[in-house]
């Protein structure tokens, strides 16, 4: 074998190996991308046949209504205790894609109904809202049906949710974790219980904005707006936008 021979072989060689390496290395500088999933929250049956049996004034500032409606198989009778809120005059045009996402906020009140959103420490917007069963507990664990309170950030947005649109919350975070360890170290949920998740805001099923007004609590945990409102607070809001849900 001549020189010249040994030199082909080496550079072939050569050659092969710096094809080899940038494959792995190229290979190892591409991931995945993250890809948005829809909200996978169970679908709840549709309330039918619904009407309001009584309605009055306790004179604390409350409006009882005793509520009847269809849920499955199920005929349903439920008493609504609903504060009387002061209608706001906020409903200046806004358009979405002008305001600074990070200068917006939302506060939930359970207590009081209502998803209030403020931009640059200003409210902009307060639309009625509906909770769970039992809008004023707070959430222990998975299937509890109860909103959990604290702070929490969007986590990611669906335009086509079963429930018009959703913008899903970052829920469990650290703080709720930590809650709900410590739950479960003193027995107060069982040791089997999950956290649950996919807890976000969302609308409602066409038709269905009078259960909105009326305060009936359908949801699995999850905060129910009138569709017309969840479409524009859609546009409000962006992944990151804060959110504080209190009783």
């Amino acid at each position: 074998m001549t020189i010249s021979d040994l030199n082909r072989r080496f550079l072939t060689g050569v050659t092969i190996l710096l094809v080899t390496l940038l494959s792995v290395s190229t290979h190892a500088q591409i991931k995945p991308q993250a890809t948005q999933q829809p909200d996978i929250e169970k679908p709840i049956p549709r309330l039918v046949n619904f009407k309001v049996l009584e309605e009055y004034k306790d004179g604390k500032g409350n409006m009882i209504r005793v509520i009847q409606y269809d849920k499955g198989n199920m005929r349903v009778t439920e008493t609504i205790i609903k504060p009387i809120i002061p209608v706001y005059n906020l409903h200046k045009p806004i358009k979405g894609d002008t305001l600074i996402k990070d200068s917006v906020y939302l506060m939930v009140s359970k207590s009081r109904y209502r998803v209030d959103v403020y931009y640059k420490s200003r409210m902009i917007r307060s639309y009625a809202a509906v909770f769970g069963p039992r809008p004023l507990e707070n959430k222990c664990m998975e299937g509890d049906r109860c909103t959990p309170e604290g702070w929490y950030k969007i986590k990611m947005k669906n335009p086509a949710s079963q429930y018009n649109k959703f913008m899903l919350l970052d829920y469990p975070n650290d703080s709720t974790i930590k809650r709900f360890t410590a739950l479960k170290q003193k027995g107060a949920v069982p040791a089997t219980a999950k956290m649950g998740g996919n807890v976000g805001i969302h609308g409602i099923w066409k038709g269905g904005d009078d259960m909105i007004e009326l305060g009936v609590g359908w949801t699995d945990g999850c905060v129910a707006l009138k569709n017309a409102d969840v479409d524009e607070l859609y546009s409000f809001v962006g992944v990151g936008t804060r959110v504080c849900i209190k009783r």
